[in-house]
């Protein structure tokens, strides 16, 4: 492994959590736009919110069964730098908007219980610009929960493979563990740094990223 491991932190509903992210050093910021969702802002919220992240830092904005109009309408008015469909979205779903987006598979759900399902649905997506990996829940993320991360030994070893984001369950203390076994492109969290749902703690997300620095300069030694 060469590099660095990319971070985003996802879940976002206050201008301190991300300006606290941002004095941390993430790559990426998400918003979550999915009403069911505890961690979900409007549209209202997001542009205001989207003051905060400066250039080079991504902003992500995350959907799960979107109408096309409203994803389009927060497209024209947050301007997120990635799309991310979290979903049943098919890849012409996704790729309608012209944008880059991150396809979310949750790993261990039916029809994604075994390592060449999981493989097999990932090709269908090969105009992503990375693949995310969470676990499954009927909450579509954010449950803190990993997953069996054999799962992925084919996507791992695949020549075609799309960028890997890591996620599901992902804490301070064990973000290393998943680092070493699977050298993702990134790794993205939300339920493990916060005190509860939308509101992060700026003392976990520093420890975060202190163990995913830690961890990728070992593997670089």
């Amino acid at each position: 492994m060469s590099g660095r491991t990319r971070i985003k932190l996802c879940g976002f509903t206050r201008a301190e959590d991300i300006q606290a992210a941002v004095a941390a050093g993430v790559d990426a910021l998400g918003m979550i736009f999915f009403s069911k969702s505890q961690r979900a802002v409007t549209i209202a919220q997001a542009q205001a919110l989207r003051q905060q992240i400066p250039a080079f830092v991504d902003l992500v904005a995350l959907f799960v069964n979107p109408d096309p109009a409203y994803v389009q309408e927060v497209i024209e008015a947050v301007s997120p730098d990635l799309l991310q469909f979290h979903g049943n979205e098919s890849p012409q779903d996704c790729e309608r908007y012209g944008k880059r987006y991150i396809r979310a598979f949750r790993v261990g759900s039916p029809g994604l219980d075994t390592r060449e399902d999981v493989l097999a649905e990932c090709r269908e997506y090969a105009s992503a610009s990375a693949w995310l990996f969470d676990s499954h829940s009927a909450a579509y993320g954010g449950s803190g929960h990993g997953f069996d991360h054999s799962l992925l030994a084919s996507v791992v070893t695949a020549s075609d493979a799309r960028p890997m984001i890591l996620a599901g369950g992902l804490t301070p203390e064990n973000v290393g563990d998943g680092i070493r076994r699977l050298r993702p492109y990134a790794v993205d969290v939300s339920t493990g740094i916060e005190v509860s749902p939308g509101v992060k703690s700026p003392e976990k997300i520093d420890a975060f990223v202190r163990a995913v620095q830690i961890e990728t300069q070992k593997l670089n030694d």
